[in-house]
């Protein structure tokens, strides 16, 4: 079995993830670290609760030197949550090794005068928004001159139409040879293109593993457009949901789901992008803490996020792309759980989820009526049919496919009286 020494991480790094329970590298850890500690540049691409985060960090802080007092790392990412996640991360693992390097958040919509005060520490390490870096830089108050390592954590995101232009900003205002380190769980074509303005950098791609495809279940509900909050009630109450996901696309929806569902009494709490900092991460605490059942979020709110044990992801609205499913559907089934995803649609999305489900290679069953599945039984094995368990079995029988679903619509649909 390969370890953290094989892979170069220091002596100090391995003991303080040793303490974490973290013993063996994963394989997007496994690659990208002796790499990365070459001076490669690397465009890595996993899926999501593999790992990526260390995987950057480890040979970063190995790296930088203590005794520079300037920025030597800046880490990109797209959301307060995930930035902070990866601030508290690597200070975290600095200061248990003993390392002596200093980490600062620095995001849009904190408070610029106290992160101006806190840059006065010099810290060797900035992880935070594109726009705020960028804004911080132009007072004359982060210098990026000494910065030898860039991060974009979600490439895609940071890359796309809304994003592109502001991160090109940053990058022009590091050093030519700075090294590039790009991760994310799904690569799109157009922003993989984009990237080439950081030069040529090596892809690395990790499949998901059988135990990995195994341990998620994917399930469609067919329900009216104007019934999915209720049903998702109905959910709620039906199947053992102790941390669920719910994703819905726009912001205004969100929000009327949520006054809804707390209205039935449903423990809910919401992580807009419109919502105030204190607000985002007293929903993050409540959901982690056992407090709320369900977490009601965006997609770009959730990019990113480790939020530990989530058994349920409940898609309320359809996803827009076929990676904005992968990114939630990475939620749920993380570090050896098991986890399900539900899928709602009314009628005219059938379409849609057969094709998702052509494009990523996904089975999609019908969420029986009378016994909801749980998300922590045993994977559904697949194989010859006397193999199979007898409840596997009968339901199998009772899933019909999705195309099935607009004939059952017109077959009851009267006939016209001539």
């Amino acid at each position: 079995m390969i370890t953290f020494r094989d892979l170069g991480v220091s002596e100090a790094l391995v003991e303080v993830l040793a303490d974490k329970n973290i013993k063996a590298p994963t394989p997007i850890q496994q690659q990208a670290i002796p790499k990365i500690l070459a001076g490669t540049d690397i465009l890595g691409v996993a899926p999501t609760g593999t790992g990526k985060t260390l995987a950057y960090l480890l040979p970063i802080l190995m790296q930088l030197d203590k005794e520079r007092r300037e920025a030597q790392a800046v880490v990109l990412a797209p959301t307060y949550e995930l930035a902070m996640q990866i601030t508290t991360e690597a200070r975290d693992l600095s200061q248990k090794a003993d390392l002596g390097i200093r980490v600062q958040g620095l995001i849009g919509g904190a408070n610029i005068a106290r992160q101006i005060d806190k840059l006065k520490e010099k810290p060797q390490i900035v992880v935070g928004s594109a726009g705020r870096i960028l804004e911080l830089a132009r007072k004359g108050k982060l210098k990026l001159t000494g910065v030898r390592f860039l991060v974009l954590d979600e490439f895609d995101r940071l890359l796309d139409d809304q994003n592109d232009m502001m991160t090109a900003d940053v990058v022009k205002l590091l050093p030519q040879d700075r090294q590039a380190l790009m991760f994310s769980a799904t690569d799109p074509k157009k922003e993989r293109e984009r990237a080439s303005f950081l030069g040529h950098p090596e892809r690395i791609e990790i499949e998901q593993s059988a135990e990995e495809m195994a341990a998620c279940h994917h399930y469609f509900v067919t329900v009216p457009f104007r019934e999915k909050i209720e049903r998702v009630r109905k959910l709620t109450r039906s199947l053992p949901i102790e941390r669920g996901l719910v994703f819905i696309n726009r912001t205004f929806a969100a929000e009327q789901t949520l006054a809804k569902l707390r209205y039935e009494g449903i423990r809910a709490e919401s992580l807009l992008g419109k919502d105030a900092k204190q607000s985002r991460q007293s929903a993050i605490a409540a959901i982690k803490g056992g407090r709320a059942q369900l977490l009601l979020s965006t997609d770009l709110a959730a990019r990113g996020l480790d939020i530990p044990a989530v058994d349920y992801v409940i898609n309320l609205d359809f996803p827009e792309s076929a990676q904005v499913y992968q990114h939630r559907a990475g939620r749920t089934a993380r570090a050896g759980h098991q986890g399900a995803v539900i899928t709602l649609i009314d009628f005219k999305e059938a379409v849609k989820l057969e094709q998702l489900g052509k494009k990523l290679g996904i089975e999609f069953e019908r969420l029986p009526r009378a016994a909801a599945p749980s998300a922590h039984r045993p994977a559904k094995q697949r194989g010859p049919r006397s193999a199979r368990p007898a409840k596997a079995v009968k339901a199998a029988k009772a899933v019909k496919p999705i195309r099935e679903i607009k004939a059952d619509k017109s077959a009851k649909r009267p006939h016209k009286k001539r």
